[in-house]
């Protein structure tokens, strides 16, 4: 039994899996707990950086928390194998019940706990699902009377993540409604609901008060572009748009810069190096640029892989939900998404 001394706001920097258990023919969920029993603080829709060795270097990559923070206890991801995707691969072939996995989190803001409201549009395509799944798991386990039209693409119907328990929530819970497209049908199943990609008369058809609902989007880039266009074309307001994505950006180290303003030094503590980065250019883009390969992954101020300690000076950060506020007040920042005010000191 938790006592409340044993919640705790973050997580410790190595978790145990203690399950596995296949989801479709290429995704899988893996359960991970701390050593000690413990409960943990997080909120629906946030994520994990999971760091793995891979012929001696660290990789980092960001992953949801499918499960709802109701069930404090134990954490669980959901993993899509992909072709050259590193760190999911990785998972599938070697991480089992009783190995250690390194952790950071939990991270982000995309979250119907920071957006309350009566009626939700969930919309997903593949493995986007995970983090709507916890919203609405999170909803269904608490019982709240709200009202959500939950819209998911796959490509066949044997790649329809969750498909059991969507089916299960939408019949036990009196507000929730599902919707499922598919591109194809699956070898031995022929698809009878929606076909297609996302569509308008699509979206209309399954939430015609969409404008008025608080919207979460989450999937690959190309779904995510052309959502963005179908809301703006339903009237949707931006500022009741709410979007994750953790596609990689491009390396920092291919982002010239032309801008000639004021430059800055950086001093390297533990390195013995220091640098030269103007004000529009990142600490990690300065230091790449210096031949300098640093901890990094998302590149956009999301996953926390380059958080990094500011012993003196002033930066300015526009993270994407990478760092918490806690961590920010214990002077952390985060390489990706810092541009320098002053001379700076950092811990590397």
């Amino acid at each position: 039994m938790l006592t409340p001394s044993g919640w705790r706001d973050d997580l410790d920097p190595t978790l145990v899996c203690s399950e596995v258990h296949d989801v479709t023919h290429d995704v899988r969920s893996f359960v991970l707990r701390p050593a000690e029993p413990a409960a943990f603080r997080f909120l629906p829709g946030q994520h994990l950086t999971l760091t793995v060795d891979l012929d001696g270097r660290p990789i980092s990559r960001c992953y949801t928390i499918a499960s709802s923070p109701l069930r404090p206890d134990a954490l669980t991801i959901t993993v899509k194998r992909v072709p050259g995707g590193p760190v999911s691969n990785w998972l599938h072939d070697h991480l089992r019940p009783g190995d250690p996995v390194a952790v950071d989190g939990p991270l982000g803001g995309f979250s119907t706990a920071h957006h309350p409201a009566e009626r939700y549009l969930f919309l997903s395509a593949g493995s986007g699902i995970t983090p709507l799944m916890s919203m609405l798991r999170t909803i269904h386990e608490a019982c709240e009377p709200v009202d959500v039209v939950f819209v998911h693409h796959a490509r066949t119907p044997a790649d329809i993540i969750f498909r059991d328990e969507l089916e299960q929530l939408e019949a036990q819970h009196p507000y929730v409604r599902v919707v499922v497209a598919c591109e194809d049908d699956a070898e031995g199943e022929r698809w009878m609901g929606p076909r297609g990609r996302v569509t308008l008369p699509m979206l209309l058809a399954a939430a015609p008060d969409l404008a008025e609902r608080e919207v979460f989007t989450c999937g690959p880039a190309p779904y995510m572009a052309a959502v963005r266009s179908l809301l703006v074309q339903a009237g949707a307001h931006p500022e009741r748009c709410h979007e994750e994505s953790f596609h990689l950006a491009i390396p920092v180290a291919a982002r010239a810069s032309t801008f000639t303003g004021p430059t800055y030094t950086v001093e390297l503590r533990r390195s013995g190096r220091t640098i030269e980065c103007e004000e529009r250019t990142t600490l990690l883009a300065a230091a790449a640029r210096s031949g300098l390969s640093l901890p990094s992954s998302c590149h956009e101020g999301v996953c926390g892989t380059c958080k990094t300690s500011l012993l003196s000076g002033r930066v300015h950060m526009e993270s994407a939900g990478g760092i918490r506020p806690r961590e920010v007040a214990q002077q952390k920042i985060l390489l990706c998404c810092s541009t320098p005010r002053e001379d700076l000191v950092l811990d590397i």
